[in-house]
């Protein structure tokens, strides 16, 4: 016999989320917390004593005492079992009713298909639970390509642990992160102590993008409410050691060509060519020196570890110093780090359908799989008002969730 709960408490609700195939940091009991500008509910329903299906069901007000329901990559549950499901989301427009619901929007964790970038895709087999969510009478928003039609992408870049390693990498890649370490990069790994330097470098992204993240404020919640499952990966990059060592080489640089006979054309080339180099690169350390100090933070990453998965939610670079291929090895460390952690996957957030474009080209060095889901659901609870309330949800779409 299958009972209804809104009150699920922590401790079931994350063991039962975090050990199911459709796992999600969006699904996590504390993601609430993370969304406090929405009321929240924590559903479930149970087989007897045994919790069979889990989902935090974000609640937004509308106009005029209305309000919507959003399940953030969720329910969590196996959608296979049609009668699981109808129950469920029967029992939650009762609830939903109440509240002056007028729609309930979810995007399951569902593949539907799950590929790299250098294989044909491959189709999953994904259409019995498709086929049961629609049987409850809800509205698909279709098999869209772009960021603006879903809250949450449909196409993610997903690294696997098995999948992971140097040797995975690219040409692009491990050549990249080869230049990051011949600058001589430091990699650093913490929380709230490095917060001040990671907003700089999101500020940097913010300027170059001209578009408006999340605030100090913002990136400390996430940090304080995961704890120990939240970091921030920053790579450094010390100035006055590399403008030390091109004056150094830029010394030895003079005396060889001093040495030089007039007759080793090819070598005095290459000497003035170093030459310049080093001029031009001491000249860059130098405005650098002044402007930055002795030491720069160069780019950044905050990642949020759940279960045996990982999101890195947000990442950012100055770029000045774009030439460095700082975020190659950030990223990579960030990655092997969530895998030390005993991480599964790690995902490196969403792309565009056409798989173009460079956040692609950037990820796809790692090795990452394109994991495509199922999109978005409306389940209208009034379906008179229905229409109405897609209207309004637009309108309110600006104010972009996870």
């Amino acid at each position: 016999m299958y009972i209804f709960s809104t009150e699920v408490n922590q401790k079931e609700y994350d063991s039962y989320v975090k050990n199911n195939q459709h796992c999600s940091l969006l699904q996590s009991y504390k993601w609430a917390d993370v969304k406090d500008n929405w009321d929240h509910m924590f559903t479930g329903v149970y087989n007897g004593k045994e919790l069979v299906c889990c989902a935090l069901v974000l609640i937004k007000k509308l106009p005029m005492s209305f309000s919507m329901f959003y399940l953030p990559r969720g329910p969590v549950m196996d959608f296979s079992d049609e009668k699981l499901l109808h129950f469920y989301f029967n029992e939650l427009k009762k609830v939903a009713k109440k509240r002056n619901c007028l729609f309930i929007k979810m995007d399951p964790s569902i593949l539907v298909s799950d590929f790299h970038l250098n294989e044909d895709r491959k189709e999953l087999d994904y259409h019995k639970e498709f086929n049961n969510i629609l049987s409850c009478h809800a509205v698909h928003y279709g098999f869209n390509k772009d960021f603006k039609s879903t809250v949450q992408p449909r196409y993610n870049m997903i690294v696997f642990s098995d999948e992971f390693g140097i040797d995975a990498l690219t040409k692009k890649g491990k050549k990249n992160i080869r230049i990051a370490e011949k600058n001589k990069l430091e990699i650093c790994i913490g929380r709230e102590e490095l917060l001040d330097d990671f907003v700089q470098v999101m500020q940097c992204t913010e300027k170059r993008k001209q578009i408006s993240l999340r605030s100090r404020d913002y990136y400390l919640h996430l940090l304080q409410t995961y704890e120990d499952d939240a970091f921030i990966t920053l790579s450094y990059f010390n100035i006055e050691e590399m403008l030390k060592d091109a004056e150094r080489k830029y010394k030895i640089c003079l005396k060889d060509l001093e040495n030089c006979p007039e007759i080793a054309k090819k070598k005095r080339f290459t000497l003035e060519e170093l030459k310049s180099s080093l001029e031009m690169k001491i000249n860059n350390y130098n405005e650098n020196l002044e402007k930055y100090g002795k030491r720069v933070c160069v780019c950044g990453t905050l990642t949020v570890v759940y279960g045996n998965t990982s999101e890195i939610l947000y990442a950012g670079m100055n770029e000045t110093f774009k030439r460095l291929m700082g975020p190659y090895l950030t990223w990579y460390k960030t990655l092997e780090h969530c895998f030390s952690l005993g991480c599964r996957t790690s995902n490196m957030g969403g792309i565009e359908g056409d798989l173009e474009g460079g956040l692609v080209e950037f990820k796809e060095v790692f090795y990452p799989r394109i994991c495509e889901y199922v999109g978005e659901f409306d389940l209208p609870v009034n379906e008179f008002l229905y229409q109405l309330a897609f209207k309004m949800y637009r309108k309110f779409k600006a104010r972009k969730v996870k």
